[in-house]
């Protein structure tokens, strides 16, 4: 059974844990709700899903926002404790550094397990719902939900623009004016009536125009065309393939991709696995970074400790594109950087170690 010692430890750092994680969700869900208010301005979602979008969205990031917040806490909480000697003290009464990392391991085991929950379950069901909501765009733009009339809507880096002057009874644009600096020669469409719309098979969006005339030339150049047309179907701009089979892959649920032989399916599965095992990992690593001696200055390891996060991730990315890209073989797979990481900051600690000093105090004596 759990020891005095342990709950001590774990309930030091459940407080920390409880304020670090209710902080970083305030700050994420402020950010969000500005960006999906953006949304509805431009008319791109309905005001009466913006709760459940902001949800949504908080459902699906909530993983990646598990693990710092529990480096954070072991940081926070043991240093604390380093500050006030009670690491000092428990040391001195025999407390092996063994049962420091126990403690950490208790926290990090529920913590990662929740971790990848929602990793595996609950991130896929939310990304899938949320493109289920960006995929009515299709409906809500033929409607007043969609495009607002009156404003002008830009493409490609500015070089298309999409304009309508108003809109009748049955949710079409009226009076819409199509500018095209990308094509060559230059195009202008003015036609009476149109409507937005966008795949949700290739996310390829257009602009179905009715009745209108389109212009092709440079302005003062004699040399131009003019074509009167009873329907005009125009392409604005169409995702990549790649683009699309990622945005379907991280709604896939995670028993369809462990059934794949993709090498990118794989890359996704590991990537949601790496969110709960970076807990272990981080926790892991928090405790030789933390400051054990109220004597000696921490600066050194807080900017270690930094450094080893930033890595962290940034190693992820890493891995992952190595690992799609065929740089490291199939069977390593992506979670190699956390075995790298860990091996490099007890490496970088290792001389300053207690270990390391007891090991020269033998040398020297012979």
């Amino acid at each position: 059974m759990w020891s005095i010692v342990d709950r001590y430890f774990l309930a030091e750092l459940v407080k920390v844990f409880a304020a670090i994680m209710a902080t970083l969700v305030l700050v994420v869900a402020s950010m969000l709700f500005l960006r999906t208010l953006e949304q509805v301005n431009v008319g791109n979602l309905q005001a009466r899903l913006v709760l459940q979008f902001l949800g949504l969205q908080l459902l699906r990031d909530m993983a990646t926002l598990l693990a710092p917040a529990a480096f954070l806490a072991v940081l926070m909480a043991l240093g604390r404790m380093a500050r006030d000697s009670e690491l000092i003290a428990f040391t001195a009464g025999g407390l092996s550094p063994w049962r420091v990392f126990r403690a950490v391991l208790l926290f990090a085991l529920p913590v990662a397990l929740i971790t990848a929950w929602f990793s595996l379950v609950l991130k896929p069901y939310a990304s899938a719902q949320i493109q289920l909501i960006e995929a009515r765009k299709d409906d809500e733009a033929t409607r007043i939900s969609g495009l607002q009339p009156g404003r002008f809507y830009q493409q490609q880096g500015g070089t298309m623009t999409f304009y309508a002057a108003g809109m009748d009874g049955a949710g079409r644009f009226v009076d819409v004016f199509v500018q095209d600096r990308s094509s060559d020669p230059p195009r202008l469409v003015l036609s009476e009536r149109g409507y937005y719309s966008e795949s949700t098979a290739d996310g390829e969006q257009r602009v179905i125009l009715e009745d209108g005339r389109r212009f092709d030339g440079r302005a003062g150049d004699l040399d131009y065309t003019l074509v009167d047309f009873a329907r005009l179907t125009y392409y604005i701009s169409a995702g990549s393939a790649m683009q699309q089979a990622n945005w379907r892959r991280a709604a896939t649920p995670t028993a369809q991709l462990l059934a794949s032989d993709d090498i990118r399916d794989r890359a996704e599965v590991e990537h949601r696995l790496a969110a709960a095992l970076g807990v272990i990992s981080l926790g892991i690593l928090a405790v030789p970074l933390t400051q054990l001696s109220p004597r000696r200055r921490s600066g050194g390891r807080l900017l270690l400790a930094f450094l080893a996060y930033f890595a962290f991730f940034n190693g992820q990315r890493l891995a992952e594109e190595w690992m799609t890209g065929g740089v490291t073989p199939p069977w390593l797979g992506l979670l190699w950087y956390q075995v790298a990481i860990i091996a490099i900051v007890f490496a970088a600690l290792l001389p300053g170690s207690y270990f390391a000093r007891r090991v020269l105090a033998r040398l020297r004596r012979t």
